[in-house]
């Protein structure tokens, strides 16, 4: 490889055992392009590969919300050339399976998705990927915006999937980064009222500062009827509900807060087998789905922020270079500083401003 530069990479060996190490930089093949990576948004996914949620037999590079600029481009490659600076999307899809013909790419029968193991992913200097999976930004929209594209696309799909339109009454459980953009999709959307939920008091105030109409409090290990009731307590009844949390109780509040004939998105992931009110399902006819990551909505994610339907900016909190990923990880654990998005930049070049 002609370039001089180093490839930090940051590799996950074990539970609990993330490093940085230099790694060779790889020459794309004809249908792939050779990335510079420039910003790597650190995902709750992340933090549960490392510390074991999700198991792996092998080491793995973390990362899947990314951007980065075009440094060499495969033979076969017409819609890129170098410079261009991309969103990569994570998901890379056979393209004509049956979930892949139906537009649920996210279901294909092949699916390799960046950081879900086996799969390596993005948190590192210098990366390979097929071009087909690179989305050219325009001059406007940011790299730090280009990396948000991935959380932006599952609250888009979470918000397609619960038909969310002009005139909605939407319900978000949960104020982290998902549900903070499910609120921003859904006032995008014309939602008439964005109700939000959380346990913690400074997440509901940046909700509110998002745009969230009404927020409440809960309180950790409150009974489901005391949430029920403060929910209702607000003088509406949501039409669509998305849990963004993954808790039995917050799905069972979803269903049981819904009006007669609503729906309710399943987006957080918790136990496998949760105990849900399955009577207020059938005989109140509410639909009940679930989502799983994104589908085809990067390009809908990408022109909601070129044209300024929404700002994803003011969730990001953090910005560390590659160097500082440790501190990173460790604002995250501890909650230091309230941190919303923590952006790793892995431009050696890059500076704070």
């Amino acid at each position: 490889m002609a370039l001089n530069e180093e490839n930090l990479t940051a590799i996950l060996y074990k539970v609990n055992d993330l490093r940085l190490e230099h790694q060779p930089i790889s020459e794309p093949n004809d249908d792939e392009v050779l990335l510079q990576m420039e910003v790597v948004g650190i995902c709750g996914t992340d933090i549960h590969l490392i510390h074991g949620v999700f198991p792996f037999t092998q080491p793995i590079v973390i990362g899947h919300e990314s951007a980065g600029t075009v440094v060499k481009v495969g033979k076969n490659v017409q819609n890129l050339k170098p410079g261009d600076r991309v969103a990569v999307e994570p998901g890379i899809v056979c393209g004509h399976c049956k979930y892949c013909s139906a537009g649920r790419r996210n279901l294909c029968e092949t699916l390799r998705y960046a950081a879900a193991p086996p799969t390596d992913g993005s948190l590192r200097q210098y990366f390979v990927y097929p071009a087909n999976f690179c989305l050219k930004l325009p001059n406007h929209v940011s790299l730090e915006e280009g990396a948000l594209l991935q959380p932006l696309s599952i609250g888009v799909h979470a918000c397609e999937k619960g038909r969310i339109y002009f005139g909605s009454i939407v319900l978000v459980l949960g104020a982290g980064p998902i549900g903070l953009i499910t609120l921003l999709v859904a006032k995008a959307l014309g939602a008439s009222k964005v109700i939000i939920t959380d346990i913690v008091e400074s997440k509901l105030s940046k909700a509110k500062e998002l745009g969230a109409d009404i927020t409440v409090l809960l309180e950790m290990g409150e009974t489901d009827d005391v949430t029920v009731e403060k929910i209702k307590a607000t003088g509406y009844r949501p039409t669509v509900s998305i849990d963004c949390v993954g808790m039995e109780a917050t799905l069972r509040t979803a269903i049981r807060v819904t009006q007669t004939g609503g729906r309710v998105v399943a987006v957080g992931i918790g136990k496998p087998n949760l105990s849900l009110p399955v009577s207020d399902i059938l005989m109140r006819e509410i639909d009940l789905v679930g989502i799983f990551r994104c589908s085809k909505e990067y390009p809908t994610a990408l022109e909601m922020i070129a044209t300024g339907k929404l700002d994803v900016k003011p969730l990001i909190t953090h910005n560390y270079k590659i160097s500082e990923l440790l501190k990173a990880l460790d604002v995250i654990r501890t909650g230091e500083g309230d941190p919303i998005k923590v952006l790793i930049h892995t431009n050696s070049k890059w500076q704070p401003e």
